[in-house]
């Protein structure tokens, strides 16, 4: 809608220079108006598409519920919404995103007999990703500490340390594995090695981000110990523990 709104803007201004009579705001306001609710329907469609989820949201049963809402339109005119969204994005919708990573593990856990079911796991990886893009930088300052084991990085360590800000894949394993711990502390070994089979990403790592995830969420240092200690310690005992029991 933003695209849309700003692409009237646009031609209106170009009436403007070319000296030609411009539509009336209220005109322009009522298209945007008329077609909020159907734009908004067709991008839950497409998400809904791109989720594998196309079965369930069809024509009809979006038909249906603009209808209970008082819109009436065809399937022609969804069709074209959905081109007009995608055409508004360049085609551009299919970015990958840290959900799609831990949902995708999620059910490769599932199918390798993981003791805590991915159903109980889910809510919780939601919450923790909500987490940690509020919590963002503090959660990375703390797995950049310890991963050099050193309170004061410096700026060459922190330049080199931006390729694991963007690794989704190690995002969505420190998830995973911090979700474990809170719904199930006696799993969380099985857990961890199962993602460290199925991703490659070592103890360590998995062991190191789940716990700077769990230091920010739950306040959590390790299993017994009442006093802070330094999270590349904390760290070492979490890989310890799950070492002991692969």
């Amino acid at each position: 809608m933003v695209k849309q709104a700003e692409n009237i803007c646009r031609q209106a201004t170009i009436q403007l220079r070319d000296k030609k009579e411009p539509q009336n705001w209220r005109t322009l306001k009522e298209q945007l108006f008329n077609k909020f609710i159907l734009r908004l329907v067709s991008c839950v469609q497409l998400a809904s598409k791109l989720s594998f989820h196309y079965k369930i949201i069809s024509n009809i049963t979006v038909l249906n519920f603009l209808q209970t809402l008082g819109y009436l339109h065809t399937k022609e005119e969804l069709l074209e919404s959905e081109l007009d969204v995608l055409k508004s994005l360049n085609f551009q919708i299919n970015l990958p995103t840290p959900l799609a990573y831990v949902e995708m593990l999620l059910e490769v856990l599932g199918y390798n007999g993981c003791l805590v079911p991915a159903t109980q796991l889910h809510p919780t990886c939601l919450t923790l990703l909500d987490l940690v893009y509020l919590l963002h930088e503090p959660i990375y300052e703390s797995l950049l500490r310890a991963s050099i084991e050193n309170s004061t990085p410096s700026q060459l360590q922190g330049e080199k340390f931006v390729s694991v800000k963007e690794d989704f894949m190690l995002l969505a394993v420190g998830i995973i594995a911090a979700s474990a711990f809170i719904q199930n502390h006696a799993c969380w070994s099985q857990v961890v090695g199962h993602l460290q089979s199925i991703t490659g990403i070592t103890l360590e790592s998995i062991a190191a981000f789940s716990y700077a995830i769990l230091m920010h969420s739950v306040g959590a240092n390790t299993p017994g110990r009442q006093q802070p200690i330094p999270p590349y310690l904390a760290a070492r005992a979490l890989r310890a523990a799950a070492s002991s029991n692969t």
